[in-house]
């Protein structure tokens, strides 16, 4: 299989677990797999950026126009990092906005809706409510495994639900593995288009 995935969202939404887990899935489903990580400001809120790529790959890093799938945690880091998207790719992203520091200082409006829209008209795209989708589970910190779902659901990652699952169970801590599957499997529902 060849795939290249970016990661995108902001410090603490848990992007960096999700890249782990991919990138550890292709590679016992047989895969080669090159993975690095953009952070900046992480801690703070800032840019987190993350590369997996599998099969051949001459560097760790996707170059633009190459990436078969965004998985954006946050509208606006998906629009920022559109043009690695390769024009038959796709985004799944979260349409609830982190707001940057800024707007707690000046009131821009920023509530993510211009980036939904003009990604709707960029490129194919599943827009997901982390809300909405992590309600049951009392927190939108699931979202992470959520998207994961919504990507294996949609057929486009290309690594099976149970490889997916088997790595989730073993990078969990213990008591948190039970509601991480649950998470996991409402965002499969999602991506298979049979919820939201």
């Amino acid at each position: 299989m060849k795939k290249d995935i970016l990661i995108c969202g902001v410090g603490g939404q848990g992007t960096v677990l999700a890249s782990k887990i991919i990138a550890a899935s292709a590679m016992d489903e047989g895969s080669a797999v090159h993975s690095a990580e953009t952070i900046g400001m992480a801690q703070r809120g800032g840019s987190v950026t993350s590369h997996v790529r599998i099969g051949e790959a001459y560097a760790p890093l996707i170059p633009q126009g190459a990436a078969d799938m965004i998985l954006a945690f946050e509208p606006a880091e998906a629009v920022r990092n559109l043009g690695y998207l390769k024009k038959d790719g796709i985004v799944i992203v979260n349409r609830v906005p982190v707001k940057p520091v800024t707007e707690s200082l000046q009131d821009t409006g920023y509530d993510g809706t211009e980036m939904i829209a003009y990604l709707q008209k960029k490129c194919s795209c599943i827009v997901i409510d982390a809300e909405k989708i992590c309600a049951p589970f009392g927190s939108s910190r699931y979202f992470n495994i959520a998207i994961l779902g919504v990507a294996v659901g949609s057929g486009r990652l290309g690594i099976s639900k149970e490889t997916v699952l088997a790595e989730l169970e073993r990078r969990v801590p213990s008591k948190y593995v039970e509601i991480n599957k649950a998470a996991f499997y409402a965002g499969v529902e999602v991506g298979s288009g049979k919820t939201l």
